[in-house]
């Protein structure tokens, strides 16, 4: 046999070995949240109001068994197509689509066919409980990783999201992939997941613990943001951050060498737009008032709040984030792309996610402005 098909087969092995190590781990080991032996997959930010109103229509078999770590619903959502990688029970499904509305579509994939049994079991009860005449809702049993073997057409879904899942996922490059693949021009991928300050070493992956507490699956924060540039995300923007502490004396020993830290990021599907750097053309924007619950002001990421009625400076690449996707007609644009003045002032290229820890510094790929 060819190294290369050992080396393949090897690969497939272990990634089968991982998909029913966490299949076994949400769909027996865990019945519900409070079963988590750690922290890691928790959200501990505070839900802003419509998300809260949102949360109350949801089943209660749903909600006890939610595994996330960020809260994954952005703006604008009236009418679009969404798609949820790792749904788990729909949770967030049932959520978004009260914000998609009849007309949208919620689309939950996931694996783990005890997950999944919960989150159809209570299409029915959320349709009548939002006061739907039909739907909107829809489960497939499938894997992040193999999108394509669905029944997703290619550039169809106007924003993916994600909880707490890819690091659970053997091959995060070819989810990434898939993303890419899937989402229209000017769609966006909005997920929370777990990021590590260095590389996790084998034997911590090989973990099957951990490795289910959405620990020792955790990207290195670099690592996922040159992956992210090299499938065509261009700008990944962190949008929140918060430390993990992991909250397990006898796990706490294993990884105490390294910090992890839950994110959530945006990514946009801009292709031949966005650019490495932030790069200046002297443009700014005027954000408009007219995003739901936001009225005074609005934030695209956690460098850019944009304040209703006021001229605010903006890089090319924030500029096509706002220009080339559903957020367009909430701005007033400023300038063109006739003039190069440079790198933007002010931009940085370390990661936010372990700032002032001495454990994520160097060079970072992505752009801020």
């Amino acid at each position: 046999m060819p190294a290369n098909a050992a080396g393949g087969e090897s690969q497939a092995t272990e990634a089968t070995a991982t998909f029913d190590s966490v299949k076994e781990y949400y769909g027996k080991v865990l019945a519900k949240s409070s079963d988590l032996k750690t922290n890691a997959c928790c959200t501990s930010e505070a839900l802003p109001e419509r998300v809260k109103h949102a949360l109350a229509n949801v089943h209660d078999d749903v909600l006890m068994k939610y595994y996330g770590c960020g809260i994954v619903a952005p703006d604008e959502l009236q009418g679009k197509r969404v798609l949820d990688l790792g749904c788990g029970s729909g949770r967030d499904v049932y959520v978004l689509a009260q914000f998609v509305g009849e007309s949208g579509e919620c689309i939950g994939v996931d694996m783990t066919d005890a997950q999944l049994e919960v989150a159809r079991g209570t299409e029915e009860w959320h349709r009548a409980k939002f006061g739907f005449s039909k739907k909107n809702t829809r489960f497939l049993t499938g894997y992040i990783e193999k999108l394509d073997e669905l029944e997703l057409e290619p550039a169809s879904i106007d924003v993916i999201v994600s909880n707490c899942v890819l690091n659970l996922s053997p091959d995060k490059p070819r989810v990434l992939e898939q993303v890419y693949r899937l989402l229209k021009p000017g769609g966006e991928f909005f997920f929370s997941d777990v990021y590590a300050s260095r590389r996790v070493p084998k034997a911590l992956r090989e973990d099957e613990v951990l490795w289910g507490e959405c620990i020792s699956g955790a990207l290195y924060w670099n690592d996922f943001e040159r992956l992210a540039q090299r499938v065509g995300f261009a700008d990944p923007r962190l949008i929140k951050t918060a430390p993990i502490t992991v909250n397990n004396k006898q796990l706490e020993k294993k990884v105490a060498h390294i910090q992890f830290a839950s994110a959530t990021y945006r990514l946009f599907k801009l292709p031949d737009l966005l650019e490495p750097d932030c790069e200046d053309y002297g443009q700014a924007v005027i954000y408009l008032g007219t995003i739901e619950s936001h009225p005074e002001s609005w934030a695209l990421d956690d460098h850019h709040t944009m304040h209703k009625g006021k001229v605010f400076a903006v890089c090319g690449n924030t500029w096509h984030m706002l220009h080339g996707t559903r957020f367009r007609e909430h701005f007033e644009f400023i300038g063109s792309f006739n003039t190069h003045y440079g790198i933007f002032e002010g931009c940085g290229r370390t990661s936010k996610l372990f700032a002032g820890t001495g454990a994520g510094g160097g060079a970072s790929g992505g752009s801020c402005c």
